[in-house]
């Protein structure tokens, strides 16, 4: 996977900004989608009917640790 470094500190992403090409997890939508349901991936937090995000700080565990 890509460089943490890239992300904020703290705050939260959108998946436009997690997946590749823009982000730094080369995965499809779907395979996010699947992970996620599974556990593999970091669970998204709901801001509003229309809006999830991630945590920055779940995302570069998830970079650093890699996928389980």
């Amino acid at each position: 996977m890509s460089n943490p470094s890239a992300l904020p500190e703290t705050g939260f992403l959108r998946l436009s900004s997690i997946l590749a090409p823009k982000g730094p997890i080369p995965v499809g939508k779907s395979t996010w989608w699947e992970g996620v349901k599974t556990g593999r991936y970091p669970k998204p937090v709901k801001l509003g009917p229309r809006i999830t995000v991630w945590r920055v700080e779940d995302i570069r565990r998830l970079i650093e640790t890699g996928a389980e």
